[in-house]
C-alpha cells in the first residue's frame, strides 16, 4: 500500500535478493549457547556474554551491538530478541520484500561503505522499483551503519525527510 507512505529509509539491504550471510547463523547460535549464571551483576554477565560470544563475533562493535539485547528478567541474564523466531526465519529476514509495483514516493537506500549489501549492480533494480531513489553511503560504516556512524546516520536520515 503505497499509499500510506510518504517516504521511504532503506538501512543497508537493497531489493536484490541475498543470500543469508553465513555469519549471521552462527552469531545466533553463539548467542543461544551463552551461559550466564543467576544473580551476576549487570557488568559481570555483559562481561561473561562478551568473553563467550568472542570466538564467534570477532567485531568488538557487533559483539557491543549484540550485547544491547542482553536483559535481566527476575534475576536471569535473558536475550530480548526470539532467537528462535529469527534463527527459523533468517531467510524471510534477510531478503527484501518481492513486490512489482514501483513505489514512486522519495526513497533513501543508506548503506554502509564497509557493507556489500548495496553494491553499483543493484542500481538498475533500485531504479526500477524506486525510481526517485537516492543511493548514499555512509563512509567507515559496516552493516549495522546506526551503530558504526551513529551521527552520520542521523544526519542523512534528517536531510532526507521534509523539514518540520
Amino acid at each position: 500500500q503505497p499509499d500510506l507512505v510518504e517516504r521511504l529509509i532503506s538501512v543497508d539491504i537493497s531489493p536484490v535478493s541475498t543470500t543469508p550471510v553465513s555469519e549471521f547463523s552462527a552469531y545466533i547460535s553463539a548467542m543461544k549457547s551463552v551461559k550466564i549464571p543467576d544473580g551476576l551483576p549487570r557488568s559481570a554477565a555483559r562481561q561473561l556474554a562478551d568473553d563467550q560470544l568472542r570466538p564467534v563475533v570477532q567485531l568488538p562493535q557487533l559483539r557491543q551491538f549484540l550485547l544491547t539485547n542482553l536483559v535481566e528478567v527476575e534475576g536471569r541474564y535473558v536475550w530480548r530478541v526470539n532467537l528462535e523466531a529469527i534463527s527459523h526465519h533468517l531467510a524471510d529476514i534477510m531478503n527484501f520484500p518481492v513486490f512489482h509495483k514501483p513505489y514512486l514516493g522519495p526513497a533513501l537506500f543508506l548503506g554502509g561503505s564497509n557493507s556489500p549489501y548495496i553494491s553499483s549492480k543493484d542500481y538498475p533494480e533500485i531504479q526500477r522499483l524506486f525510481p526517485k531513489a537516492d543511493v548514499q553511503y555512509i563512509e567507515g560504516a559496516g552493516h549495522i551503519v546506526h551503530q558504526d556512524k551513529f551521527e552520520e546516520f542521523i544526519t542523512s536520515v534528517l536531510n532526507f525527510l521534509p523539514a518540520p
